[in-house]
């Protein structure tokens, strides 16, 4: 059993940074999804796939996944890069 924990990214529709701080551990698929013989629909035996679990940090969600028994990998935020803008920049 393993999960993915990454920090949660902003919105494309939103300029602010609200709720971006928080850390999310999502577990991996255990088995494949398969095609559902009556409606077509793919689905799994596995429900840990449905869970989606937040903590404030990263030491939070290490600490919850080591006391689990649950082996983890995790995928830090790419670094911000501001670009600095005046609004004469629109008319040169």
């Amino acid at each position: 059993m393993a999960a993915h924990i990454y920090q949660t990214p902003k919105n494309a529709m939103q300029s602010g940074k609200a709720r971006t701080s928080t850390w999310v551990l999502e577990f991996d698929p255990a088995e494949p999804k398969r095609p559902d013989p009556l409606t077509g629909w793919a689905g799994s035996g596995d429900t840990r796939q449905q869970l989606r679990l937040t903590f404030p940090s990263l030491d939070a969600a290490k600490a919850y996944a080591e006391r689990e028994g649950v082996s983890y990998h995790v995928t830090l935020p790419a670094p911000k890069a501001l670009k600095l803008q005046a609004y004469a920049d629109n008319f040169r």
